[in-house]
């Protein structure tokens, strides 16, 4: 299990992209879209190269009136998404407990701390399954994967909170 302090210290010292300070005038489409499992497509065909994938998620901006773009200085351009822009794929627990602190790994490769600024929420799908997703940054949110949030379910039921949830960085998480 990686140390969750050395995550806590990479994620302190990762510098993004200002996006929100930037306002540059509406530029058309990007011709690019994120599908609901997380892979990103430009004109219709996979991006391959997971280095490209990062630096585009860097840039990129929920607007306020929901839609998303990647925005630099000179120039904004939209992108579809489908469900999330991010997937959390992994998931990393220490301690228990009020005292339990989770780091989820995206499929960016980025880290996230679940707690006052990161909370996890889960909502309920038209066919009634649970869709657990985790804020990212700047509204920006995750769905957390199958695998994943069967290692929260793991322990949620293990801690036996009623209701069942988990607590992360001192803020308590309900999964019902």
């Amino acid at each position: 299990m990686p140390d969750l302090a050395a995550i806590a210290n990479e994620i302190a010292a990762q510098r993004l992209p200002p996006v929100e300070a930037w306002h540059p005038a509406h530029c058309g489409d990007s011709g690019m879209r994120i599908v609901a499992d997380g892979t990103w497509f430009h004109e219709g065909t996979p991006i391959g190269r997971p280095e490209l994938v990062r630096l585009f998620s860097t840039i990129l901006r929920r607007e306020a009136d929901g839609g998303f773009v990647l925005v630099t200085p000179g120039e904004k351009l939209d992108i579809a998404v489908d469900d999330a822009p991010f997937v959390a794929v992994g998931v990393d627990s220490e301690g228990e407990g009020r005292n339990r602190t989770l780091a989820f790994r995206l499929n960016t490769g980025d880290h996230v701390l679940a707690g006052k600024n990161n909370p996890l929420r889960v909502d309920t799908a038209a066919d009634g399954t649970p869709r657990p997703y985790l804020h990212v940054r700047r509204g920006l949110e995750a769905l957390v994967n199958r695998a994943t949030f069967y290692s929260l379910a793991d322990w949620a039921l293990a801690e036996a909170a009623e209701p069942p949830g988990l607590w992360s960085g001192g803020v308590f998480f309900s999964f019902a």
